[in-house]
């Protein structure tokens, strides 16, 4: 066998020493697939690859085979029987689900072992012997646009570069023309690394065939059932696996954030197994499996550039950006914006002249592109705007805040074309930030920082005013492999009056039971404990493209919204039935139908439930239920300005955020408390890559950040009391005015930190420091400086 340069045990692919000895990466209590338990059901267990390219001269599983309870050995050579091996991605690129020739990254699946007990089957995959051949390594996205360098996917018939696609956006010719004629001008280099959603839950399935019916049953980590089920059908129809045939049930889920959009080989192997063996096969990855081999987010290495007047008066936004999609793009974006809505980079500026462009390309390192809980990368877009914006402000020797607040869109400007091509609904931003700096007390913070600057202490204030773009979206525009992004909901009200809601979206602790049932409570007058929300089981919900990308209520709900008044108007044809009166002379209140001008006449919602079972017009469909298949004509456009102070300890280079303010504008507000726990979670997740993670490689391929020894996340510890409050503008073409929050604290935070850094160095001359802002970043900068203790 070829020696690696990293041992198994080294780069974390030793299996059964990780999990029989080592608690920390036991799969462990919350995870809810993990839990069920099926009779008769199967373990399976992945061999990964060590090396990050290399060829497959053989598998042996003579020695896995001999193992008691080991029942078999799957290998890319098995599935390619069935035409199995490969899979498309939801890019519509193409991914492998076992090799057959080489492995493209560390980690790669490369067999699975089928046992009786999930020990077994570890101890079946130490036991599998590979030998492999080195090929040459690819891990910087530079070096893999020179034309010298190996192709990597040679797997694509007459590929001769490693680009996957080039995108852009915007009027180069009249953006270059503005930036000639700029009085000022600033450039930055920027690189947002890997990181990894690392939910409390990683991936897993129990895939169970029913040889008897030709049912497939997936019990699966999925955000998006209904899409899963598409694929499979997709991967699997020539081998008898039809979609009316396949069932996926998303149980309750430990947080997705993106990362369990797409479907992984272990879903497919795990599939084929139970389809092949007759049994049910249960398969949950590691907390190493899934930083390592599970899509990533970020990667994104980005030159912004920003033309102004002298007085500060943006002119022109010009960006180019390398995006590293690892060996296959598996991002999650929808089918016509391979960068996402990357193009969202102008924020919430004024900028007439705007161009923006990014070249996907393929690398020796595991495939993804997938959200970080943000709308498909508009995470980068706003770092990036943000991070230029102070950049100008230094430049300029200009606050800010002022700098902000002389180029925001005005609130008359709104609905507002942006240079990029969207169409902002609405939006106050400097209400947003003037708010946000009076809680934070803006200029007394100012004046703190010059007299501890005096001291020689580091303090640092940073701003981020960000506009994301949510809700995806209008048909016309918005599909993920041709399947177009509506939502859906269906309404059943029973004779008793309670409602049944299930929708086409999957929460993972979004609060999606609360909030749809007080949208439909609201529509229908309904008490919102007697509406029982149900999502996640393909052969129960309609069809929807699920939860990601903030779009639940802006899509979902206003699905909900909509079917509950369709369910509205037959019920005021039932009332006036009942009331013996023209439907043109009832009048709508919350839960009650009243005839015009006689308030002692009405009916109740619950009343004309039971007519609707009992006693409708004849030549009316009895019952009372509706479905609704909600197509938005926009996206919409949340937003907000955060303020972050810090503290620099010149000793160690350490950061601390000491305040935090956020100011978010989602639009009308359905519930509060989920509002403000979307908010929370969110402002951790955004500190987290602002300070602590990331996944990195060597020339070789080898990972750091592969286990929670190395890629580091938040605690209590490092996380500060958040300050929130709220400005509320609604969406003037959403049904009830909502925009969507779940992402946009994660969006608009890292550049605060960031910012805030850079501040409190500004006047030694740093200009901008990459995320994870680290002590040992800092402190290098510090020395270089002359200001390290």
């Amino acid at each position: 066998m070829s020696t690696p340069r990293t041992s198994p045990e080294v780069c974390g692919m030793g299996h059964s020493m990780k999990r029989k000895e080592d608690p920390r990466f036991i799969r462990g209590k919350g995870n809810y697939v993990d839990d069920i338990q099926l009779p008769g059901m199967l373990h399976m267990d992945i061999v990964r690859s060590p090396y990050a390219h290399a060829k497959i001269k053989s598998i042996n599983a003579e020695r896995a085979l001999k193992i008691p309870g080991v029942l078999a050995v799957i290998t890319g050579e098995t599935l390619a029987k069935y035409n199995l091996h490969w899979m498309p991605t939801l890019m519509s690129d193409t991914q492998m689900v076992l090799p057959t020739e080489k492995v493209m990254y560390q980690a790669q699946e490369v067999a699975a072992v089928i046992a009786t007990d999930r020990y077994v089957a570890a101890d079946g995959v130490e036991a599998v012997e590979v030998e492999y051949d080195p090929l040459p390594v690819v891990v910087d996205p530079f070096k893999a646009l020179d034309p010298s360098a190996p192709i990597l996917r040679t797997d694509k018939k007459d590929k001769k570069d490693n680009r996957i696609f080039h995108w852009q956006a915007g009027d180069r010719e009249a953006t270059d023309k503005a930036f000639a004629e700029a009085d000022v001008v600033v450039a930055q280099d920027m690189y947002l690394p890997r990181i990894h959603v690392a939910s409390i839950e990683t991936c897993g399935c129990v895939a169970d065939f029913d040889r008897v019916n030709g049912k497939l049953t997936v019990y699966m980590t999925t955000q998006a059932p209904h899409a899963v089920r598409t694929v499979f059908a997709l991967v699997a129809g020539h081998v008898g696996l039809s979609e009316e045939k396949i069932r996926i049930i998303s149980p309750d889920i430990g947080g997705g954030f993106g990362g369990k959009v797409p479907v992984y080989p272990g879903y497919v192997i795990a599939v084929a197994a139970s389809v092949v063996i007759g049994k049910p096969v249960k398969w949950v990855e590691d907390r190493m499996e899934n930083l390592q081999a599970d899509s990533f987010a970020r990667d994104y290495h980005i030159h912004a550039e920003l033309a102004a007047t002298k007085d500060g008066t943006m002119k022109a936004l010009r960006i180019k950006t390398l995006a590293d999609h690892g060996y296959a793009d598996a991002a999650a974006n929808p089918s016509k914006f391979p960068a996402g809505l990357f193009s969202i980079c102008t924020g919430s500026y004024d900028l007439r002249n705007a161009f923006a462009e990014v070249d996907g390309v393929y690398t020796n390192k595991a495939p993804g592109g997938i959200a970080y809980r943000c709308s498909f990368r508009v995470t980068e877009a706003v770092h990036c705007i943000e991070r230029i914006t102070d950049v100008l402000a230094q430049q300029l020797k200009m606050d800010p805040a002022e700098l902000r607040m002389k180029n925001f869109i005005p609130p008359e400007k709104f609905p507002y074309k942006s240079a990029l091509g969207w169409e902002y609904d609405s939006g106050n931003y400097p209400a947003a930030l003037r708010k946000a700096m009076d809680i934070a007390g803006y200029e007394a913070l100012r004046k703190e920082q010059a007299e501890k600057r005096a001291r020689g202490e580091l303090m640092g204030i940073g701003i981020s005013s960000f506009t994301e773009i949510v809700g995806a979206g209008p048909s016309k525009q918005f599909d993920i492999l041709g399947l177009k992004m509506f939502d859906s909901c269906e309404i059943r009200v029973h004779p008793t009056g309670k409602a049944m809601a299930r929708f086409g979206t999957k929460s993972q602790g979004q609060g999606h039971e609360t909030t749809y049932a007080q949208i439909v409570a609201e529509e229908l007058g309904i008490p919102a404990a007697h509406v029982q929300v149900e999502e996640g089981d393909t052969d129960t919900a309609p069809y929807g493209l699920g939860t990601y990308a903030s779009r639940s209520t802006p899509t979902a709900g206003a699905a909900g919204a909509m079917a509950a008044r369709k369910i509205r108007e037959k019920a005021k044809k039932i009332a006036a039935h009942l009331l013996e009166c023209s439907p043109d002379d009832l009048v709508w209140e919350p839960g009650k139908f009243t005839v015009k001008g006689a308030p002692s006449r009405s009916k109740t919602i619950q009343e004309i439930a039971l007519a609707a079972y009992t006693n409708h017009p004849q030549g009316m469909e009895a019952g009372l239920e509706a479905v609704s298949y909600y197509d938005p004509p926009n996206l919409t456009f949340p937003f907000g300005s955060y303020i972050a102070v810090v503290d620099i300890d010149r000793g160690t280079g350490a950061v601390k955020v000491r305040r935090f303010v956020a100011v978010d504008d989602c639009g009308n507000i359905i519930n509060p408390m989920i509002v403000d726990g979307q908010i929370h979670g969110g402002l951790a997740m955004g500190l987290a890559p602002a300070l602590l993670e990331e996944i990195s490689y060597d020339e070789n391929g080898n990972i750091t950040g592969g286990s929670f020894m190395d890629y580091l996340l938040p605690t209590a510890m490092e996380t500060p009391s958040w300050e929130t409050a709220k400005t509320v503008t609604p969406s003037p073409h959403h049904p009830f005015g909502a925009k969507g929050v779940g992402e946009s604290a994660t969006v608009g935070a890292p550049p605060a930190i960031a910012n805030a850094v850079v501040d409190a160095l500004s006047h030694v001359g740093v200009r901008h420091v990459d995320i994870p802002v680290t002590p040992e970043k800092v402190w290098r900068l510090l020395k270089e400086k002359g200001l390290a203790e």
